[in-house]
Parts: structure tokens; C-alpha cells; sequence
């Protein structure tokens, strides 16, 4: 079966002109599901990692599932004032505005090889802000990784030092 079957698409979402693309059809088919984290560990598995780190929230049901998949652990990146303990922070524009993440100051030791693992790659500024974090925490990109990308936002531009690994790609 095509995973792409399994991607509800929406026109005119979240405002006009808009094309937006639903993974959660594919969240609620539990052998989809799974196959989608198995072929994103395909991609990816022969790669370095110590961690994945994934931005909240969709990033944590792809970064997580591929953790366990690939024996490593997780690291959640949250939006500003959600995590309990010691952060750092990073600040990054919208479309519509402004916008920050955030992650544990311990989250990531020096030298640890980390995966950033996330539903869409679209234009690339979340991604970006996590890349950067990771290596703020003195962490090596190794990667990235993403059920879906849409290829005419050009979010891999913002990515140029990071290899970016795609299960599916829209060109609108």
C-alpha cells in the first residue's frame, strides 16, 4: 500500500491557497503506522545516532517511535515554557508571527550524534531553530528526517550541512 493514500489532504488550510497535507489518517491506521516508521529507519539507519530529537508535536510521534525503533533515546523540543527544568532557548519567525523552542540544558552531551525527526519539512525555519539548539548543547546533526516533504517551500535550503532523508514528497 502507498503511505501516500494514507496522507489526507486538505485544501484551503489553514487559510486560503493553503494545501495542507493530514498525517493523522495515518497515525490511525496502526500497520500504516508502523510501516512508515519502518521505511523512515530504513532511510536512516546507517547513520551514527545517539538521540533523536523531535519538535513538539507532531515530531514527537514520528522522533519517538523511531527512537525505539533504532534503541536510542528521545529528546523532546518544546515550544517556550513547557519544560520543567534548566533551558535554552531559540527564537525563529512565522509566517504570522514569532515563535521559540526550547530544550533541556542536559538534554544532549557534548559530541552526542542526534537525528532531528519530524512529520513535514515544509519551509524549514522549526527545523532549523532544533538544529540549531542541538548544536547550542554541543550535539552533532547527523541528519534529518521526515514523513513528508514539501519540495516547493524549499525547506531544504535552510538545511544546507544537514542531510535530509524524505519519505514522501508534495510538490504543492
Amino acid at each position: 500500500m502507498n503511505l501516500k493514500d494514507y496522507i489526507r489532504v486538505i485544501p484551503d488550510f489553514p487559510e486560503q491557497g493553503i494545501s495542507f497535507k493530514d498525517i493523522t489518517t495515518l497515525l490511525n491506521d496502526g500497520a500504516m503506522y508502523k510501516k512508515a516508521i519502518d521505511e523512515l529507519k530504513e532511510l536512516i539507519k546507517h547513520l551514527e545516532i545517539d538521540l533523536i530529537a523531535g519538535p513538539e508535536a507532531r515530531g514527537f510521534v514520528v522522533g519517538a517511535p523511531l527512537a525505539y525503533a533504532l534503541g536510542v533515546g528521545f529528546v523532546p523540543i518544546r515550544k517556550s515554557g513547557k519544560l520543567p527544568y534548566e533551558t535554552i532557548e531559540l527564537g525563529y519567525n512565522l509566517e504570522y508571527g514569532n515563535d521559540s523552542l526550547a530544550m533541556h540544558t542536559d538534554a544532549i552531551e557534548k559530541g552526542q550524534k542526534v537525528l532531528i525527526a519530524d512529520d513535514l519539512l515544509a519551509t524549514g525555519g522549526t527545523i532549523s531553530t532544533s538544529v540549531n539548539l542541538v548544536r547550542q548543547l554541543g550535539g552533532v546533526v547527523v541528519g534529518a528526517a521526515f514523513l513528508i516533504e514539501l519540495d516547493q517551500l524549499k525547506g531544504r535550503d535552510k538545511l544546507t550541512d544537514v542531510e535530509v532523508f524524505s519519505l514522501l514528497s508534495y510538490e504543492e
